[in-house]
């Protein structure tokens, strides 16, 4: 009978089957290496990422959202780009578009982008921008191989942006699948949940 490895094993190959072959739209004229989120494709993973190589991928699912100061909780469906160009970070891209209880779709919802930064010490920056005009400085490191935790250390906001005052977030796999959950200090209230969600990988 086969061990859990083994089972972990198959059921990543099963599921590569749809994702491996797919990859970011590619430029053929670019002068440098393109952005590549398919570990089989395009440079090598820089050794400095290597901690957080699985979470290298196209990922799309749906969440929730929920915070006193909204009327909630409503669900999301969201597409993360975690991909890289060989160098010491990797890219972050996130789109999110609201759901009705159905699973239509409302409207567009948050944006953010950006760049994990990992340190030789196993320290991991993760540096994002907001669509909403914020700018977020987290700070974190592995749980393990297959969780990261970060808080923000610095906040900046435009006159126009909510009040926030920090986040934290938890990412980490489930059986093949990138989960994570937010906690946001905002709009004069403490620090608790505000988003989750479930990603499946759709390329790589």
């Amino acid at each position: 009978m086969a061990d859990s490895g083994d089972d972990a094993i198959a059921a990543a190959e099963m599921r590569a089957a749809s994702t491996r072959a797919r990859n970011l739209p590619l430029w053929d004229d670019l002068p440098i290496p393109n952005d590549t989120a398919n570990l089989r494709e395009g440079p090598d993973l820089n050794e400095a990422c290597l901690a957080l190589l699985p979470m290298v991928g196209v990922w799309r699912g749906e969440g929730e959202v929920d915070y006193p100061t909204i009327e909630g909780p409503r669900k999301f469906a969201q597409q993360l780009t975690i991909a890289h160009d060989g160098r010491p970070f990797l890219i972050h891209e996130s789109r999110s578009w609201l759901l009705d209880d159905e699973g239509n779709v409302i409207r567009p919802a948050a944006r953010e982008s950006g760049f994990w930064r990992p340190q030789a010490d196993d320290t991991l920056e993760l540096l994002l921008t907001h669509n909403t005009g914020l700018v977020e400085l987290y700070y974190g490191k592995p749980r393990n191989q297959t969780s990261w935790e970060l808080g923000t250390d610095a906040v900046i906001r435009t006159a126009s942006a909510k009040d926030v005052k920090a986040a934290q977030r938890l990412y980490g796999l489930i059986e093949g699948s990138l989960g994570y959950v937010e906690e946001r200090a905002m709009m004069g209230q403490e620090l608790q949940p505000h988003t989750s969600a479930l990603l499946h990988r759709v390329v790589g």
